[in-house]
């Protein structure tokens, strides 16, 4: 079973509380960026473009902890950046841990291999290792030739050293559904422990930004890769309802606030794919933003967006509402077939705000205002 009985037990259980609770907005999942700064320039990423007084911020160990404690998620993804990078992180992971989390550390495996022995493996412990396709296709998208290979030699050691290893693959237009399943065999001949696949998500600031699946698009592809993958043993790390969603099977709407983020800003505003905000507190930001002006069909910068980052929150508060609906599509698979659902009209959607600009500018203010009396201090 690709996601681990404990954790499905112990998110079930955490998620059943909520509803009990009558809480409508409730993380699932943390997505802690302790810091930007990356030892790859991927075309389409846009969380590396920062200046370099913010590409220097870290989160520190006690910044981490708080994170975690004060929003209460059953589980912790570790971003970035690269988070490897962060001479703190074994600490980190290690204190989560002690806090009863499930802990996914995202990397683009070229520095697991040295830093290996700095972690134990644990039952509530995943590496999760960037691989967005074959050897051809990885290089391309990550901007840099030999890393699909760097990667593979980690993901083979970290299984070897007794991890549970996942892998996260970002599909972008182009992606061909014979080539995909190819890949997916051969990540599954290697052992790995399930896969998290998604549409790319078109990062406003992203250097390419011309190669970004559109929302039909990517159903279509989604239908194309699972059919050639019946009965071919794929592990998915992911609910079988957001598989369905993929496919163009499921109606969702985004839950922005199932994955709240916690990264050098703050608290990030209103997901882990746009930042137009950034509160101090958790409870400032679940208090203090308006959910409703985002999400395909609000928000322009939403239309196309089908990431697991905003979806898989709702297909699990789907399962536990309706708990024979992914009963169902994981006995069958997602559907391949028919009719796809209705899809979410964009005629009411606001137009996109340019405020990247502005934060930034804020943020580098800060930064040059509290460094100006511990200068003023040594003169």
């Amino acid at each position: 079973m690709p996601v681990p009985v404990n954790q499905i037990m112990g998110v079930g259980s955490y998620v059943v509380k909520q509803h009990l609770l009558g809480r409508r907005r409730y993380p699932l999942v943390l997505m802690l960026e302790p810091l930007f700064r990356c030892n790859l320039a991927c075309a389409g990423c846009g969380k590396i473009d920062y200046p370099a007084e913010i590409l220097n911020q870290r989160l520190s160990v006690q910044d981490c902890l708080e994170a975690v404690d004060s929003c209460g998620a059953p589980v912790v993804a570790i971003a970035g950046g690269e988070p490897l990078l962060h001479k703190d992180l074994p600490e980190i992971v290690g204190k989560i841990l002690a806090r009863g989390k499930f802990v996914y550390l995202c990397t683009n495996g070229l520095l697991l291999e040295k830093k290996l022995d700095q972690y134990q493996p644990h039952r509530n412990f995943a590496w999760d290792i960037h691989l967005d396709g074959d050897r051809e296709t990885h290089d391309h998208a990550v901007s840099q030739a030999g890393t699909y290979d760097r990667a593979v030699s980690a993901l083979k050691a970290a299984k070897a050293a007794g991890f549970r290893v996942c892998i996260n693959t970002t599909l972008f237009d182009g992606a061909q559904p014979a080539r995909v399943a190819a890949f997916l065999d051969d990540v599954t001949a290697m052992g790995i422990d399930g896969v998290m696949i998604s549409p790319g998500y078109a990062y406003e600031r992203a250097p390419d930004r011309a190669h970004f699946l559109n929302r039909q698009k990517s159903k279509q592809l989604f239908r194309d890769i699972f059919r050639a993958g019946r009965g071919k043993g794929w592990k998915f790390n992911q609910s079988s309802l957001f598989l369905d969603f993929l496919a163009g099977n499921q109606r969702y709407q985004c839950t922005p606030w199932g994955k709240p983020t916690r990264n050098v800003f703050g608290w990030q505003r209103p997901c882990y794919l746009l930042g137009e905000g950034y509160a101090k507190t958790y409870a400032e930001l679940m208090a203090t933003t308006d959910w409703d002006q985002y999400g395909t069909g609000n928000y322009e910068k939403c239309a196309d967006c089908m990431v697991h980052s905003g979806y898989e929150a709702t297909a699990v508060v789907d399962a536990v509402s309706n708990p024979w609906k992914p009963l169902l599509v994981a006995l069958r698979g997602p559907r391949t077939e028919g009719p796809m659902a209705p899809e979410i009209p964009l005629e009411g959607q606001r137009p996109a705000e340019d405020l990247y600009g502005r934060h930034v500018q804020d943020a580098v203010a800060k930064l040059a205002q509290d460094r100006r009396p511990v200068a003023e201090a040594a003169d």
